[in-house]
């Protein structure tokens, strides 16, 4: 039996015939917002019998497999002596740089279009035109060439047996994995309670095409609960490729270890792990240009080879094997990683690549996404991180200096009318310097998009200098917020905030749920867990979940009799906090003191956590301390989590930030914990953007208050105190100070383990 490679027309040509280098000095953003515009322009000019858009398919025998070709030609045309394929390609570049065989990629995409064309309709000949449109300038540029249909079979004969090893290794891959997944069995003994239940859940989730929402319990195995069942689906043909989103590192780190379980199993499967392009980095600035780094110039002459050779002698390729082979191709890590991905059964990387409109990862087309699945870890932190990923901001000093800079230059009207745009709004903000506008400000949008145009002819021509990266900055910053103007609709507010001269203005995404949701109907099925995913009906709602979605609340592993729980009955609340200080640095000590041990102590800001840990130090000196401070690297975070050891003989007391690093994605086993101390009630700070949410929220029908500020605080805290229990031989102690947690309204919204609590 023929196995059966499906792909692309622009796949194949693109792997044959792409070369050169990675060249990231400036291009214009204007081919990705103004490539459709220009490919309509020149399909309006088409006569009434020509096509447009027309899908073509074929099927080639080679080396024992079928190869299914498809994609969509630009133009059809049909003139009086001879038919045509049209091929539009927008361009910003020069228009005396691009000559007739400039890039074959593009002569080759048109060429297969042609073939098959000829083939279907039994052509003897077939003419191709590769028409370039200048998206600034519109002017157009066309060359064309007639080609015999043995021409283009034995061309397109060529392209299959160049692309044919590739195909091979994939299709060998595909077997030894399949086959391996058939054979393969869940990685431990056996399962821990409620991880088969979940483990079950996740596999009919999948078989179904629905999507889940998971709070599944810290122990449990979340991540082997999810993977195990998604690899076992896969291998059944139900998907091609499933994606393990992440938040932070730590948790990447869960999801390679789970694949390693698996591999030692004997799972054949790639998985690759996409890392950011400055932390892998080779070079000691990141300059993406051939002159400056090796590991850039001639990139796409050594791509397939070092793609041939890593698939043929790795499977789990984590930054380490990915280095590896980047050094020994001298390819760029992190354009390796993304090349990798594309080909890779598993991918592991964060939520940015796949909901982020400024960053995702764009080579996966919507067919591809319709046979993969979305794994999201700790997906309760999707909602503030999808809040920011479509939302964009702006300030009138990203164009006064350029107003100053530029004078003469095309660029001075326009930032003139820019900085004289952010001076009026100023005028019309509140005594507090607040403004909230609900509609999308058309004007606006209009100069910004007027500015990215100039913008362009202004760094296309000039060197680079430091004043051309503060207009490349500006640039991509104005450019960023015109792409997100695209999503505004009731879900968002603009708001001002304007400070002496200072005048910031924020497109800000108040509920973030129906882009979500958008993105996710892409993907087959869509798996939320989080051992947090509380409330759940919050989270369902804000992360775009419908009535037709799954839900599944697995109860905690971990009996009470493990934590003791209480309840100091102090107020946290801002005015209070300096009367109640003394009183909470009081119970520390006893605490501390009654019981020994390594506790971590969580403050709602930076400042309230100084003074009273200022407080306690001068109070008690002889108990050993560590602070968290501003913007720690790595390297910092490191050193502050070595000093929770196991059977050290002495106390430490760790004061950190609810919500900071420290209070999720941590795990401090056994001896290294013995408490948390969680301070208030998490409640965000109250501010203009979180008043803004409250007032939206509570005129769609919710609870407005609970949306902005209560659900997002709970889940802080009970984040933090998740930090104590991690296994079944854990045990320790939980102190929530804030007398609100006695209410009945935060007694609900507390978890069930927790309800036995003393009250001090």
């Amino acid at each position: 039996m023929l196995t059966e490679i499906k792909l692309s027309v622009r796949s194949l040509v693109e792997y044959v015939y792409r070369t050169g280098s990675i060249d990231n000095r400036f291009r214009t953003l204007t081919p990705m917002t103004e490539g459709t515009k220009a490919h309509k322009a020149i399909q309006s000019t088409y006569a009434e019998t020509d096509q447009k858009e027309v899908f073509l398919k074929t099927e080639i025998e080679y080396d024992s497999m079928v190869f299914l070709i498809e994609g969509r030609c630009d133009g059809l045309l049909f003139q009086p002596d001879e038919i045509l394929i049209d091929e539009i390609k927008s361009t910003s570049k020069d228009f005396s740089l691009i000559e007739e065989d400039s890039n074959p990629v593009h002569w080759a995409q048109a060429m297969v279009y042609a073939y098959i064309y000829a083939k279907d309709h039994n052509l003897q000949e077939i003419s191709v035109q590769l028409t370039y449109v200048q998206v600034v300038t519109d002017e157009q540029k066309k060359f064309k060439k007639r080609f015999t249909f043995q021409e283009l079979e034995q061309f397109v004969i060529e392209l299959v047996k160049e692309y044919s090893p590739f195909a091979s290794l994939m299709k060998k891959h595909r077997l030894r994995r399949d086959l391996s997944i058939q054979e393969l069995a869940f990685p431990f003994e056996n399962y821990r309670e409620g991880q088969r239940k979940l483990a079950g859940a996740v596999y009919k989730t999948i078989s179904v095409e629905k999507n889940i929402f998971a709070n599944a319990p810290t122990g449990i195995g979340k991540t082997i609960s999810t993977i195990f069942p998604t690899v076992k689906a896969m291998g059944e043909g139900k998907l091609e490729r499933m994606f393990y989103l992440t938040a932070k590192t730590i948790t990447r780190q869960n999801a390679e270890d789970a694949f390693s379980h698996l591999k030692k199993k004997g799972l054949c499967l790639s998985a690759v792990t996409i890392t950011a392009k400055d932390k892998v980095c080779f070079k000691e600035e990141t300059i993406c240009q051939k002159e400056y780094c090796e590991f850039a110039n001639g990139y796409y002459d050594r791509i397939n080879e070092a793609a041939l050779d890593i698939f043929s002698h790795e499977t789990f390729i984590d930054r380490a094997t990915i280095e590896e082979y980047a050094r020994k191709h001298t390819l760029c890590p992190f354009e390796f990683s993304l090349d990798l991905a594309f080909i890779a059964d598993a991918i592991i990387c964060d939520y940015n690549y796949i909901f982020d409109p400024k960053v995702s990862l764009k080579r996966f087309f919507d067919e591809h996404k319709k046979q993969s699945v979305l794994l999201i870890d700790e997906a309760h932190n999707l909602v503030d991180r999808s809040r920011e990923m479509f939302s964009a901001e702006l300030s009138k000093s990203n164009f006064l200096p350029l107003k100053r800079e530029y004078k003469d230059s095309v660029l001075y009207d326009s930032v003139t009318k820019l900085n004289k745009y952010f001076i009026e709004i100023k005028k019309k903000c509140s005594e507090k310097g607040q403004l909230v506008l609900k509609e999308l400000q058309v004007d606006l949008i209009e100069m910004l998009e007027e500015f990215v145009r100039v913008a362009e002819m202004e760094l296309l021509q000039q060197p680079k200098s430091d004043s051309q990266q503060f207009l490349l900055d500006t640039y991509y910053a104005a450019a960023g917020f015109v792409r997100i103007s695209k999503l505004y609709d009731e879900r968002y507010v603009t708001y001002v905030e304007a400070e002496k001269n200072e005048v910031h203005l924020r497109m800000f995404c108040l509920d973030p749920s129906h882009l979500l949701q958008q993105i996710r109907k892409k993907f087959r099925s869509t798996v939320y867990f989080s051992a947090t995913l509380l409330p759940l009906p919050y989270f369902t709602d804000m992360l775009g979940g419908t009535s037709d979605d799954y839900t599944i609340k697995i109860p905690s592993l971990f009996g009470e009799e493990q934590t003791d729980v209480y309840i100091q009955q102090l107020s946290t609340r801002y005015h209070d906090r300096e009367s109640t200080k003394k009183h909470l640095v009081e119970m520390i000590s006893q605490l501390v003191r009654e019981r020994r041990g390594n506790y971590l102590i969580f403050f709602p800001s930076y400042q309230y956590m100084k003074t009273v840990y200022e407080d306690f130090i001068s109070s008690y000196p002889d108990i050993s301390t560590i602070i968290q401070t501003n913007k720690m690297d790595e390297e910092e975070r490191d050193q502050f989590l070595g000093m929770f050891k196991e059977d050290s003989g002495q106390s430490l007391l760790g004061f950190a930030v609810l919500g900071g690093v420290f209070s999720e994605g941590i795990d401090l086993k056994g001896d290294r914990l013995n408490g948390v101390i969680v301070v208030g009630v998490g409640l965000p700070q109250v501010c203009l953007e979180r008043n803004i949410m409250k007032e939206y929220f509570q005129s769609t029908g919710k609870n407005g208050y609970d949306y902005a500020y209560t659900f997002p605080g709970i889940n802080k805290v009970i984040q933090a105190g998740g930090r104590l229990i991690r296994s079944e031989s854990d045990s320790g102690t939980i102190v929530l100070v804030d007398d609100r947690f006695l209410t009945q309204k935060y007694q609900h919204l507390l978890p069930e383990e927790w309800r036995d609590f003393q009250i001090i």
